[in-house]
């Protein structure tokens, strides 16, 4: 069980270093604030591809961490790379309010009460036909992401945000259902497999439109506050997540600190200034 618990961990601090990595190279393009087809220039900024393989890593540790404990707590755990995130972007100059950093201890402690109420054990195998469901969903998240693209409003980033928490919570859920074949034949034709690569793909890129419109650590409030209650309604309703025995409250009150802390961190990170967007590094030809 602590092995789940370190992997966890690892997956919450690769994520919020990775989402970092990415808005520089988002920037660094000169494709923050611009077009969809600004981020072609991305091709040549390798500090943004080098933040998607941290990312890529924190997946691999959160998937790892989903065979051995519940959505609600893994996903609530991965929210708090907000944290990261924010601490990361004060290091670099970015001011973050008092209550921000309040906000992120509340949450700190929500995690904290979830960890102490989450029964590890595996999750409940899903009927054959909902399994499918799960890489259609990619079409929803892409298609999230294509229709909202051309909009430049304050609310934008916000839409993109909760399109990739949905994208995400999918491969969440792909992870935690995996029942990896002996045939590695086998795993082709594996829909949680092709679940998590075509949500991952779609999510991805509804990530990078969210940052061309958005700070990173608002967009990935956004993100892992959608990611989290989706994923925990879903893994306590039909993937048989379980909490321990008298320890219901905890689960509650570790779901709405966890969730609070990143929507108030969200509200304080929007308002503070981002040192990336000024001035933005000479674009690459």
């Amino acid at each position: 069980m602590i092995v789940g618990y370190v992997l966890a961990l690892l997956a919450a601090l690769a994520s919020g270093s990775g989402s970092v990595l990415e808005s520089i190279g988002v920037r660094r393009a000169g494709a923050y604030g611009g077009s969809a087809l600004d981020l072609v220039h991305l091709r040549r900024q390798w500090i943004y591809f080098l933040g998607i393989g941290v990312d890529l890593v924190g997946f691999a540790c959160a998937a790892a961490a989903l065979h051995r404990l519940p959505l609600f707590l893994v996903q609530s755990v991965l929210a708090f790379s907000v944290g990261v995130t924010a601490a990361i972007s004060a290091f670099m100059g970015t001011r973050l309010a008092k209550p921000g950093w309040v906000a992120l201890a509340v949450g700190a402690v929500g995690l904290v009460l979830l960890g102490l109420s989450a029964q590890p054990g595996p999750a409940k195998v899903l009927p054959a036909a909902w399994r499918w469901v799960l890489p259609a969903m990619a079409l929803v998240v892409g298609a999230i992401a294509w229709y909202f693209r051309r909009f430049d409003r304050p609310w934008t980033a916000q839409v993109l945000g909760f399109a990739t928490g949905v994208g995400f919570s999918m491969v969440g859920v792909s992870a935690r259902t995996l029942n990896v074949p002996s045939s590695g034949w086998v795993m082709l034709v594996e829909p949680a497999v092709w679940a998590m690569i075509l949500n991952g793909l779609a999510s991805a890129v509804a990530f990078a439109l969210a940052l061309q419109k958005g700070g990173a650590t608002a967009v990935n409030s956004i993100m892992f506050t959608t990611n989290t209650a989706l994923s925990s309604v879903i893994g306590l309703v039909f993937l048989d997540d379980r909490v321990r025995d008298g320890f219901t409250a905890f689960t509650v009150a570790g779901l709405i600190l966890a969730m609070s802390g990143a929507i108030v961190t969200a509200h304080y990170a929007t308002e503070a200034k981002e040192p990336l967007r000024a001035p933005v590094l000479q674009r690459s030809s």
